[in-house]
This record gives structure tokens, sequence and C-alpha cells, in this order.
């Protein structure tokens, strides 16, 4: 590199002066020695007697720096990097005093080995840009040469010849200095357009527009930042030889990411699934980053020439009204900076696609390491049009529930119309017609916007929903964005629709998604006579290969393979077809298959007022519960009805819905998804009420999870513990984090616990507002469980279950607060004295490792243990000191103690046996009839059936007021009961789930008592 490229930037003789003050000057006696000096001996910046300090050289290199940025022209670099560049040259000439070398070397070295020299001593430049690399290098070259003209002037001991040397190089730098004069940077005038350029691009492309809406209060130009959404994009990755059956596997990806991974893209997508927009983004983002030059080239604006541009036209072709600089596009190609976006292959002509395609493979060949991306719908070009060139087919996937959520809320924040956003994603969970609908963002864009112009709900019946859809995608479309059908037949929207619905309505008859090519061009070709094309004919081939193509209501998802795009299109033409054709008796006779449910809707809604009584009725007569819900859905879809067929079907449904206990919402829940959309809100409903409802929208998360979460978000706030228990409880039928916000982390905690049962339930607990009450059941770590608790303090209740990782239960000392634990089916836990630290008011305990240290628990007050106590009194190993109000004995509890001892603790008010394994014996009674405080008694009736002399034993309990019977079967004798408790105010009868039996066969023996069943 020539000292030349420093420009106009530096002056001989400010470099001159810099250099006489890095040298000592001439002391006595310097030239009488026969030997060089070394230049550590010469350098005035090192030893104890310095004459110029390294902070001089700082500054001194800071000042010629400033000079060069200050002189007139274009600056060298960034103004930002003026002091790092300064830092790096001083640096540099710092390290004058670091060579191992004479001044006599050095003038042998030349100046640029110098330069490469102190480059390589002084510290790396951290963080410059090439320009200011650049310059740097540049400076100390013109500073090596200036340090070794110094040397010529003042060493006695350099010989003749390198005196001569030494003017030669006088002389080159007058040269230097005239040439420096005349010649510019290189690339300035490249840099000075692209800063203007990529401005440009992103604020051009910076938008979306949704072509084909016309509605008032909607604009139809959104911000890109606003609007865009990240879409995915599908491509089949190879496998390796190991997988016979398949050799590739697909994989889904961020599309905006795919040219990060491939530098040649072939993109398909359908109508609006976000080609364009995606191009767009790609252009903006690389214009702002500066990382590549974009290239937007939208082909139906470049084929209305009569030659695709060659690159010294890509700017004009597509109306950029910036000139570049004579040849920079070729600079920019040649280099491998460029980013070519070519847009919309299936927008021109099939003869000009061939044209199009050698003008693309031209260009690469041409320019090999730039990234380029064409895009297309699916039909336009064979599979594989440009494998063969190293091109990678990608294909944009259907929007997500998250992706449609996070479009709704960007789209409502743009359009400043929050208070719209709720209702309408309440109703693309619930109604599933309008779920498949929104499925790209060009069908989103028009649900928000007509939702938006009837103020906050869709239209009756929807049908306006899918009438504009229909009309923006068969005509409005492609006409507002100039394109013109060069090629096949030219067909109009009513054409599209009469074969549309044809074949839409041979899909629903075969109760087929998908037919095949043939099977749609005998249709079409039995409708060509009976319909008028305008322009040239063409041949049922053809026009099938145009709706294929110009639609954007079917596709070809494989080879030989037809189907439409969206299946609530196809019910929505298949039922406009049948109405058409007095089918309604065909609909009818379906209504039982669920397949058909939403073509019946959608006939209702096309048919006439007479036409959509007579089909209700039909579905009344059947009188079917999930018939008569359908007959209330199809009300959403008819603008006038008879008025007594509309009465009817609101009579019949309002026993259905909503339902009033546990046993009919689970009868609710087997007429189908159908039921989410008429469920109602919280408002107006009773408690049972309202669990019946969240009892069935649970019931039905495993069909269509997204309907169910929007009706049960609707009761987050419920004031009744048993719907939120409910809610709480049927966690695991959702997607574990969207669950978790949306519904739980907005539940009222008092009362309420909450249970993990795997990674994933924790990982979301730990984003969640604190729970006093948590449950986790199955092999959870206590570490695990900790790290998804961020206070442990905050717990007040815990329930362990099935957990074999249990073992120390010190384990659990950072909860705490803890009052009420439950340890169950833990077979490793032991050491309960370590739970002496805890306020712990209630244990649950069973089929754990022992019960040793249970009895330094003096904290309790409420027991239940469900595993064999050990010694012959209950006092050996329950807590002696323990102030107990409520003691549950369970299976094999009384095996060893009996009930000896229990009247050690006179302040028990509730004593409940469980399915005792052992005789209740005259002693154990003896005990408690000897507590003065018990008032409760629960008997399991496994008691009264497999021990029923532990009943005889039985003593007069005067002071007994409830009596509890779980575990009924309906055929045990209580009379004796009745005898030995006069003081009985209150029995409350519990079946066994699966037996049932009236309540009088148990109430006749207790006269005066108040009797209840709890049926399970």
């Amino acid at each position: 590199m020539e000292p030349a490229v420093l420009g106009s930037k530096l002056a001989s003789g400010l470099v001159g002066q810099l250099v006489k003050r890095l040298f000592r000057p001439d002391g006595p006696g310097a030239g009488l020695v026969d030997k060089p000096v070394r230049l550590k001996d010469l350098v005035s910046f090192r030893g104890e007697k310095r004459i110029l300090g390294e902070k001089d050289v700082h500054k001194l290199a800071d000042h010629l720096v400033r000079q060069a940025v200050d002189s007139p022209g274009e600056p060298p670099f960034r103004t930002g990097e003026q002091t790092a560049v300064a830092d790096a040259l001083a640096r540099r000439l710092l390290a004058l005093g670091d060579l191992d070398m004479d001044d006599v070397q050095a003038v042998r070295l030349g100046f640029r080995e110098l330069a490469r020299k102190l480059h390589h001593e002084a510290p790396a430049p951290d963080g410059l840009s090439a320009d200011a690399c650049h310059f740097l290098d540049s400076a100390t070259e013109w500073a090596c040469l200036q340090i070794l003209e110094f040397f010529t002037r003042r060493s006695t001991f350099v010989a003749r010849t390198l005196v001569e040397q030494t003017r030669t190089q006088a002389e080159l730098i007058a040269k230097i200095d005239g040439l420096i004069a005349r010649s510019p940077r290189p690339g300035a005038q490249d840099r000075s357009f692209e800063r203007r350029y990529l401005p440009y691009v992103a604020d051009r492309h910076n938008h979306i527009t949704i072509y084909g809406v016309d509605l008032r209060d909607s604009p139809d130009r959104w911000p890109l930042e606003v609007a865009y959404l990240s879409l995915e994009a599908t491509t089949a990755e190879e496998l390796p030889e190991e997988h016979p059956r398949t050799t590739t596997l697909p994989v889904q990806l961020p599309a905006e990411e795919a040219l990060f991974l491939h530098d040649r893209i072939l993109l398909r997508g359908d109508a609006g699934s976000g080609k364009t927009t995606l191009v767009q983004w790609l252009a903006v983002t690389s214009a702002r980053e500066g990382t590549q030059i974009p290239y937007v080239l939208p082909l139906r604006t470049l084929i209305r020439a009569d030659a695709l541009p060659a690159p010294t036209a890509f700017l004009s072709a597509v109306g950029c009204p910036l000139p570049p600089p004579d040849g920079w596009t070729e600079r920019v190609l040649g280099a491998g900076r460029a980013l070519v976006l070519i847009d919309g292959l299936d927008e021109i002509p099939t003869a000009d696609r061939h044209r199009t395609r050698d003008w693309l493979l031209g260009l690469i060949r041409a320019y090999p390491g730039n990234r380029w991306l064409l895009t297309s719908r699916p039909t336009a070009v064979r599979q594989d049009w440009l494998a063969t060139e190293g091109f990678r087919e990608l294909a944009l996937a259907p929007m997500r529930r998250t992706g449609v959520a996070t479009f709704v809320h960007r789209w409502h924040s743009a359009a400043g119309a929050s208070e719209f956003e709720g209702p309408l994603l309440d109703s693309l969970r619930t109604k599933r017609d309008l779920a498949r609908l929104a499925t790209n963002p060009l069908m989103c864009g028009l649900i928000c916007a007509l939702h938006r112009e009837r103020r906050g709900y869709l239209p009756t019946g929807r049908k306006e929903l899918y009438d504009a859809a229909l009309t923006m995608l068969l005509a409005r479309r492609d006409r507002e964005r100039g394109l013109a059908m060069a090629d096949e037949v030219e067909l109009g929207e009513e054409v599209q629709l009469e074969l549309l619905q044809r074949l839409a309505y041979a899909l629903v008859l075969s109760n087929r998604t998908e037919m095949e090519v043939e099977t749609a061009e005998a249709i079409v070709d039995r409708a060509l006579p009976s319909i008028t094309l305008p322009g040239r004919a063409g041949n049922a081939a053809t026009v099938l290969r145009t709706l294929l193509l110009r639609s954007g209501l079917v596709r070809q998802p494989a080879a030989g393979v037809v189907d439409f795009v969206h299946r609530t299109f196809q019910d929505y033409l298949g039922a406009r077809y049948a109405v058409e054709e007095g089918h309604l008796d065909v609909l009818a006779g379906h209504a039982d298959d669920a397949q058909w449910e939403d073509v019946i809707r959608m006939a209702v809604g096309h048919a006439r007022p007479r036409e959509r009584a007579s089909l209700i009725r039909q579905l009344l007569a059947r009188d079917v519960p999930r018939l008569t819900l359908l007959a209330l859905a199809c009300l959403e879809h008819t603008a006038a009805l008879d008025a007594s067929v509309r009465t009817e079907v609101e009579n019949r449904a309002a026993s259905l819905i909503p339902p009033c206990s546990k046993e009919d919402a689970r009868a609710l829940a087997e007429a189908g998804p159908l039921v989410l959309e008429l469920l109602p809100g919280p408002q107006g409903l009773s408690a049972e009420q309202a669990l019946g409802v969240t009892i069935t929208a649970s019931l039905l998360a495993a069909e269509e999870p997204a309907g169910a979460l929007a009706v049960l978000r609707r009761f987050r706030e419920h004031p009744d513990l048993e719907v939120r228990r409910q809610l709480a409880g049927t966690w695991s039928r959702f997607d574990t984090p969207e669950y978790a916000a949306e519904v739980l982390d907005h539940l009222p905690r008092p009362s309420l616990f909450l249970t993990c049962e795997s990674p994933g339930q924790r990982a979301a607990l730990a984003d969640m507002r604190p729970w006093r009450g948590l449950a986790f059941l199955g092999e959870h770590a206590p570490e695990d469980i900790l790290s998804a608790v961020p206070d442990p303090g905050d717990v007040t209740l815990l329930d362990l279950r099935d957990n074999p990782l249990i073992t120390g239960l010190d384990a659990l000392l950072p909860f705490g607060s803890l009052h009420d634990l439950q340890l169950a089916r833990c077979p490793g836990a032991h050491g309960l004295d370590r739970l002496a630290e805890l306020p712990l008011a209630e244990l649950i305990c069973g089929r754990i490792a022992g019960l040793d240290g249970l009895g330094s628990l003096h904290s309790l007050t409420r027991l239940t243990l469900e595993q064999e106590i050990p010694g012959r009194s209950l006092t050996d190993v329950l807590p002696v000191d323990a102030d107990l109000r409520f003691l549950f004995l369970g299976r094999h509890t009384t095996n060893r103690t009996g009930l000896r001892g229990l009247e050690h603790w006179s302040g028990l008010t509730a004593l409940s046996l469980g399915p005792l394994t052992t005789e209740l014996t005259a002693e154990d009674w003896r005990a408690v009839a000897a507590l003065p405080a018990l008032s409760q008694l629960h008997l399991n009736a496994r008691i009264l059936r497999d021990l029923p002399r532990s009943v005889e034993r039985m003593p007069v309990l005067p002071n007994i007021r409830d009596l509890r019977l779980p575990g009924l079967l309906g055929t045990e004798d209580i009379a004796a009961l009745a005898g030995r408790l006069p003081g009985l105010r209150s029995l409350v009868l519990q079946n066994m789930p699966g037996h049932a039996f009236p309540l009088f066969r148990f109430s006749d023996h207790f006269p005066g008592v108040d009797v209840s069943l709890h049926r399970r």
C-alpha cells in the first residue's frame, strides 16, 4: 500500500516535526565512535532523563490525527473513532523504543518493513472500522518514511550509499506529496451514495399494504415495525442413509432466518401468506443494519420492459430516483455484498417465467457469493424448478395460534382500537370456522378490519366476512396490485365462484378435503357449457390451472392433488351450492355427522327464510341435544327467521345451557366442540352454573384447546372457590405456559392451591405471582422444587406425593412459613424431627420411610396418618405436647396400638377413622368416650361392613353432634349407631363412586336428625 492512500490529509512537514521531537538531539562526541547507535538510545521518551514523555507522544499523535480530520475534504474515517486512532498511532510510535536494531539497520529495512515491525510490536487496535485501520496503517508508513529521512540527516555513521538512498526517498516524498493532492480516496463516491440509498430503501418499504379491503374506519397501510410478524417456513432436510424409510425430514424455521442458512432460496406461499411482506422486512432490516445492499425487484414491474434489467438498471427499473455512481451495482455484486429480493414469480405469464429463470441464473453465475431470494405461489412452477442451481425450496407455514394473537394485538395497537382486541381474540378461540380462516396475515388483517368496522363484533353468521374475503381474493386484490392476466384464461369473480363451489360441494359430499386433479378437471369440464368465459376460451385443464394460480382458494398440496387452502371456504362454498341446488334434505340427512356441522350452519346463512325454518325444524324434530345445540348455533347465521321457530330453539336450548350440575356439564360436553361457542360468560350465572360451564369447557379441551381456554379465561376472577378450584385443577389439559399466563396467574389465591406434575409446569410456576399453596406430584428433586418457587418463605401449604426423590426432610426447611404439609407415598422420606423448626399446624403423612421424630412436632393441631404406627400406644409416637384438635387414622394405623392412649389429647374435637384393618375393642372405645371435647365422628363405611363387632362394642357417646359416613354402598346396616349417639344433630352420608341409593334407606333410623347425602 502506497503512502498516497492518506490522500490530502497528511502533509510531510507535519510528520517531520513529529519525528524530530521523538528523537534526542545530538550530544557531544556522537560522531566520534565507530559503531551505529541503537534506536532505544536515540528516542527521547526512554530512560531516567526523559526529554519527551509518553503523554507528550500521545499529544503529538492526537494533534496529527486531528489535523488530518479537520483538513478540507471527506473525513478519512468516522468522527467518533478519532481518539481511538490517535491512541493506536501513539502506541506504534512508542514501540520505537522497543526495537532491537540500530539506525543503519532501520534505513536498510525501508519504511514499509519498519512500519510493519511497529505494527507488530504495538498492541493491536480494538474495534476500529476498516477506514480507521486504513488511515492508521498509512500514517504509520508515512511516519516511518520521515523517521528514515531523519536518520540519514542525523547519523554520521551511515554509509554514502545510504545517503544516496535517502536522497532518492526524499525525491519520492516530493512526488508523493504531489500525487496526494491529485488522488481522491478510493470508494468515496460509492460510500457516499450508499449513505443515501440505504435510508431510502428502509423508508420506501417500511409499510404493509392490505389490498382489496374497503372499510371506512380501517387504513390499508401499516408501519412495518408494528405489523410485521415473524412467520415460519418449512423445508425438507436430508437424513442420513441409516433412515431407510424416508430421505427427508420437514423442518420449520423463522422465515427471515432462511437466508442466513442458505444463500439461494425459492420461497413458496399461498395468497396472503406474507411473501411480499417478508421481502420488505428483509430489505428494511438489511438496509438499516448496513450488512448487505438490498435490491427489491418485483417481477410484475420488471416484466413490463422488453428485457429484464441488467445490474446497471436495477434501480431505474423499480423507479428509484437516486442515480448511482457508474458501475456501482456491478461493484456491489462483484464484492458479494448484495441481497437480491425478486418477488412474485407467479405474477408474470408462464412464458416469461422461463425467461426470468435464464436471467436470474445468468446473474448468479456472473456474480457468485451474493444472496438471492425468489418468491412464488406454490403452483406457479414445478417442484425443484431451481434445485439444480443450488436453490433451497421453502414454504411459508400457516400462522400458529400464538402468531395470530400477536398479529391481532399489533393490528389493534397500530389502529388505536385496543378495546376491540379482547372480544376478537375470544371469537377466534371459540369459533372454529373463524379460527381456521385466520391462518395468514392477509386474512387476519381482513378479520381485524371487519371486526372493528362492526364496532367490536363480527357480522351475523359471519357471511359478510366470507363474502368480503372471497371478493378480495378472487378479484380486487390482483386488480388493485396492477396484475393483468397475460396468460391462461381470464376468469371473473362470479365464474370463479361457480366453479369453486362445485368443487367444494363434491368434496363435502364425499366427506373429503382433497381430490385428484383428474376429478377436479372433470367437474370443471361439466360446468363449462353453462358458464360464460370472458376473452378467449380455455379447456378444463387451463381453467383449473388458472384457479389454482390466481384464486388464492384452491391449491395443489402434492402432485396430482387439489384442495382448499382453508376448510372453512370449502364448507362455505359447498353450502352455497347445496342451497342453490335445493339439497336441504341432503344436509339434514347428514346432521348426525359432526363433519357437516359447519356446512349446515353456512347453508342456513345462504338459505331464504322459509328454507331456513324448514332446515332448523328438521334438526329439532330429531330431539337430540347435539342437534338442538346445532340449531341454536344456526341462529347466529340468520338475519330473518320465523319467530315461532326461533322461540322453540331458544326454549329447548335453555334446558341445556348453562349446565346446572356436574352431571349436566358432562352430558353437555358430549355434544362436542360446537358447545364452546354457545357457553355463556360468568355474568348472571349462579355458582353452580358457573362451575358447570367451566367443567364443560375443561372436558372439551382435548378436542378444542383454544376454544376451551377462551371460555375458562372469562371465569379466572370468579369469587366462588369451587369454580377457581376447577380452573386450577384442569391445567394439565392445556398448553402449560399459555394456560399459566392466561388463567392461573389471574386467579384469586385464598384457600386455593396449585398442582405441578411436570418440569414444564414447574418452569411456568416460576414466572407466576407467588402461590401460598402448592402441590408437587411425582418425581421432583427438592432442589428443582425450590428453584421453581422464587420465595419459598411465602408458601404455607405444601403437598408432596408419589415422590421417591424426597429423602431427608431438612430439605424443606427453606419453607419457613409452612403451616400445612402432606407427605404421601414418598418412600424415602425420613427425619420428621427436622420439621420441628417449622410452624406446622397440620401434617398428613402416609407411606413414608418411618414415623420417627413425629413426637417432636409440638405445634400440630391436625394430624392425618395412613401407615402403621409403631409401639403399643399412640402416646409412644404421636406428639404428646401437641394440642391436637383433629386426628385421622387410616388403613393399618391401629394394627399395633389400637386407640390406646387417645384420651391423652383431651382437646380433640374431631376423630376420623378410615378403613381400619383391625377390630376396635371396648378399651379403644373407652379411650374415645374419655375425650370431653369430642363432638365430630367420622366412620368409614368399611368398618360397618368388614368389622361389624367394632360397632357392637361402641358405648353410648352423648357428646357426638356430627357423624359422617363415607364410602357407603347402600347395603350397610347403621341402625345400631342411632341408639349409641343420642345427641346427634347432623348425619352426612357419602356414597362410593358408582353406587347410588335413596336417602330414606338411612334417614328413617335417625328421626329429628339433619340427614344429607353427598354424591360422588
